[in-house]
């Protein structure tokens, strides 16, 4: 059950203000109730299959190494929330759920929640529970962003953003240290 809440929570603060949920946001006015639902499958798939992957590499390695696998999996979310969002609002031309669906799929494969998702997955050898925690986490974070529409970007997600990279930053630089002996 914790691996459940871990996963949902890591995916649920680590989405907001995510390039899938500004994209969500910023299309829900043009695509309606289709790129939520668009949203939500690519977040399930995507979810499952970070957790996934994280438990296959995990169960290769042994303890010491799969301790470092995590804090490197934690540096690279962080490096992806430090990463300024310079997009813009995307011409959708198309008014297609499974374009936009194939894009959600490319924008949330690397982003910080699954890579936390992989993470959580890889320590804990849950993968299940930390799939379906992290895909009802960005599910929810989607929702809002499909609910709030052209009013998300109005909130200081930038400032959020730099705060948890802050936060995962710190974990991963820890875990490391621990993995090496040297914390």
């Amino acid at each position: 059950m914790s691996s459940f809440l871990f996963g949902f929570a890591a995916a649920l603060l680590l989405s907001i203000g995510a390039r899938d949920q500004l994209l969500v946001a910023r299309l829900a006015h043009v695509l309606g109730a289709t790129i939520l639902l668009a949203a939500l499958l690519s977040a399930i798939f995507t979810a499952g299959l970070m957790a996934l992957a994280g438990d296959a590499i995990a169960s290769m390695l042994p303890p010491a190494a799969r301790q470092m696998l995590v804090a490197i999996a934690l540096l690279v979310a962080a490096f992806e929330l430090l990463w300024p969002n310079r997009e813009k609002r995307p011409a959708e031309p198309t008014r297609s759920p499974f374009a936009a669906f194939v894009v959600l799929l490319a924008r949330q494969w690397g982003d910080a929640a699954r890579f936390l998702l992989f993470a959580l997955a890889a320590a804990t050898a849950l993968p299940a529970y930390v799939a379906a925690g992290g895909a009802a986490g960005a599910g929810v974070a989607l929702t809002g962003g499909w609910a709030l529409g052209d009013d998300l970007e109005r909130l200081p997600l930038r400032a959020y953003r730099l705060a948890m990279g802050g936060i995962v930053l710190l974990t991963g630089i820890i875990l490391g240290l621990g993995a090496r002996g040297i914390v």
